[in-house]
C-alpha cells in the first residue's frame, strides 16, 4: 500500500508529467471516457436547454415569472443531490430500474446532462429575451412567423450560444459528486478524471492523481480559451 510523502512533491510532479507524456494507457483510458461522457452530456443538454431557453424567452404565459425564477435557481443544483435522485430513479426499485443503467456511463451522462441543462437553458433564455426586445418591432413590421423568429434569433446569437455550450461543457467536465454516485467509480468502466483524482489521492497515488489533474485543468483551460476567442472573433465580425 502506498503512503503519502508530503516532502515528495517534486518527485510526484515529475511522475505525473511522465505519466502524461509517456502515453500511460490507464491515464488516457480515463481521459477518453471522461471526454466521451462530457461531450454526450453537453450535446443532450444543449438540445434540451437551447430549445427550452428559447421557448421561455419568446413566449408569455401565466406563471412565467415563477418558471424563470425556478430555472435560474436550478443553475445551482447540488451535484450530490442530483446524483442521489438519479440513483433512486435508476435503481432496481426505481421507475427506470428495468433499463439497467445504474453504474454505467449512460447514468453518468444523464447526471451531467441534468446538472448543466438548467445552466444552458437559463443563459439562453436571457440571451434570446434580450435579442427579442431589440428585434420585436422589426419582426412585427415584417410579419415574421413565430418559428422564423426563433430560428433567426438563434442564428443571430450563434456565437454567444456556442460560448454557453462551452460553459456547460466546462461545468460538466469538473463534476465529481453526481457521477461518482451513479457511476460507482468502477475501474476501467465508469472511472473518469474527477472521480479518479479523488480516489487516487485517498490511496496516496499522487503521480496519477496529479497527472489527471493536469489533463483536467488543460481541458478546462482550453474550453475557456476557446470560449473567449470565439467571443472576441464574434465581436470583431459583428463590428
Amino acid at each position: 500500500m502506498r503512503t503519502v510523502n508530503l516532502r515528495g512533491g517534486f518527485v510526484d510532479g515529475a511522475g505525473a508529467l511522465d505519466l502524461v507524456f509517456s502515453g500511460n494507457a490507464q491515464l488516457y483510458a480515463i481521459v477518453r471516457l471522461s471526454l466521451f461522457v462530457t461531450l454526450c452530456a453537453t450535446a443532450i443538454a444543449g438540445l434540451v436547454g437551447l430549445a427550452l431557453g428559447a421557448a421561455i424567452g419568446l413566449t408569455r404565459f401565466p406563471g412565467r415569472g415563477a418558471v424563470v425564477v425556478t430555472l435560474n435557481g436550478f443553475m445551482g443544483l447540488p451535484p450530490v443531490v442530483v446524483g442521489l435522485l438519479i440513483f433512486l430513479a435508476l435503481s432496481r426499485s426505481g421507475p427506470l430500474g428495468n433499463f439497467g443503467l445504474l453504474f454505467t456511463p449512460a447514468a453518468m451522462i444523464i447526471a451531467q446532462a441534468v446538472l448543466i441543462t438548467p445552466i444552458i437553458a437559463a443563459l439562453t433564455r436571457q440571451l434570446i429575451e434580450d435579442l427579442w426586445v431589440e428585434y420585436a418591432e422589426e419582426f412585427a413590421a415584417m410579419g415574421v412567423q413565430p418559428w422564423s423568429r426563433v430560428t433567426t434569433l438563434l442564428w443571430d446569437a450563434r456565437f454567444s450560444l456556442v460560448t454557453i455550450l462551452l460553459a456547460g461543457f466546462g461545468r460538466a467536465a469538473a463534476e465529481v459528486g453526481a457521477v461518482m454516485i451513479v457511476g460507482g467509480n468502477i475501474d476501467g468502466f465508469t472511472r473518469v478524471m474527477t472521480t479518479s483524482i479523488a480516489l487516487e489521492t485517498s490511496k496516496g497515488d499522487l503521480p496519477l492523481a496529479l497527472g489527471l489533474g493536469l489533463v483536467l485543468i488543460c481541458v478546462i483551460m482550453a474550453v475557456n480559451v476557446g470560449a473567449w476567442s470565439l467571443r472576441q472573433w464574434a465581436e470583431r465580425h459583428a463590428g
